[in-house]
């Protein structure tokens, strides 16, 4: 196996060494320390945490229980534009803030990177505990640009050729062993009120760190020129990589915790395993992103549907 070099951002770490910074996983995550969130932050510690994030690929605070809606998304604003979610309303009162609530269905518990059925999906999503189980609802991230680094040489060539269509009318039941309740039935016909198909490249360069990362997860429909069952073949080869343990980490929910993670180079798992009578409310302020670029220089493109502006 040859690995890929990571481009060394040492100028990056040396910013990074600035903060408290504790790695929680060998390959990806870390939890930053001493750090009150909010938009007020100096630039340089913004420069800091983002530099954090670009290396760690996850970044996790505890105590942060001072933010509201409104802080959440100030403070969001510092790393870009933040963007709405194309089909689910917004919380009430907020501009752009996504909730996910137990309530309405256990909707994430797939491996995914979020809104790929769009050109320029977020960049960065920061995710922030509002109501905690006592015992379960972890979320676990795995390392996309480790994962292309570890891939047999011809199985990366063979990343480095695919493109793949992506949508939001994925089988989000596929894999469930309960019937779907009228409340996830309902968010489903919202989350697929327009439809939307985008062509991206499997294999993207990552605009900041220039490092290459897989790009597929649950939105991924088929691979271009590909029958759809070879397609579900490959994306299973593909996926058993993403997600081997060692390329990933779990993080234990506490109320007030915010997680941080690069869109552009992580895939991630809301683990369902709480209790029924239990409730867990997380919302998500996601950032702005650019239109993926393929190792050959193309871009994605959409295929159907246009994101409403913002």
């Amino acid at each position: 196996m040859t690995l890929i070099a990571t481009p060394a951002a040492a100028a990056e770490h040396s910013i990074a060494l600035d903060l408290d910074i504790h790695p929680v996983g060998g390959r990806i995550g870390a939890e930053i320390r001493g750090v009150r969130l909010g938009a007020d932050l100096a630039d340089s510690t913004i420069a800091a945490i983002n530099a954090a994030l670009l290396r760690h690929k996850v970044i996790f605070f505890r105590g942060q229980s001072h933010l509201d809606d409104t802080a959440q998304e100030a403070f969001a604003s510092r790393f870009g534009e933040t963007v709405a979610h194309p089909t689910v309303p917004s919380v009430a009162g907020s501009n752009r803030l996504l909730e996910l609530d137990s309530k309405d269905g256990r909707r994430a518990n797939s491996w995914h990177t979020d809104v790929t059925f769009v050109p320029a999906y977020p960049k960065i999503s920061i995710l922030r505990g509002v109501v905690i189980p006592a015992a379960g609802g972890d979320t676990v991230w795995a390392n996309t640009a480790e994962a292309y680094t570890r891939l047999p040489d011809p199985l990366r060539a063979l990343a480095d050729s695919l493109w793949a269509v992506h949508t939001n009318t994925y089988d989000y039941a596929a894999n469930r062993t309960a019937p779907v309740t009228d409340a996830e039935q309902a968010y489903r016909d919202q989350f697929t009120s327009t439809v939307y198909e985008t062509e991206h490249p499997v294999v993207r360069v990552h605009p900041e760190t220039g490092e290459r990362t897989l790009v597929l997860g649950h939105f991924v429909q088929r691979f271009v020129g590909l029958s759809q069952r070879d397609s579900d073949r490959l994306k299973e080869l593909f996926h058993e990589h993403v997600t081997r343990l060692e390329n990933t980490v779990r993080w234990r929910w506490t109320q007030g915790d915010v997680a941080i993670w690069d869109n552009r180079a992580t895939q991630h798992y809301a683990v369902a395993d709480y209790d029924e009578r239990a409730r867990r409310v997380v919302r998500r302020a996601t950032v702005h992103g650019d239109v993926p670029v393929g190792i050959d220089g193309r871009h994605s493109q959409a295929l159907r549907g246009t994101p409403a502006p913002n």
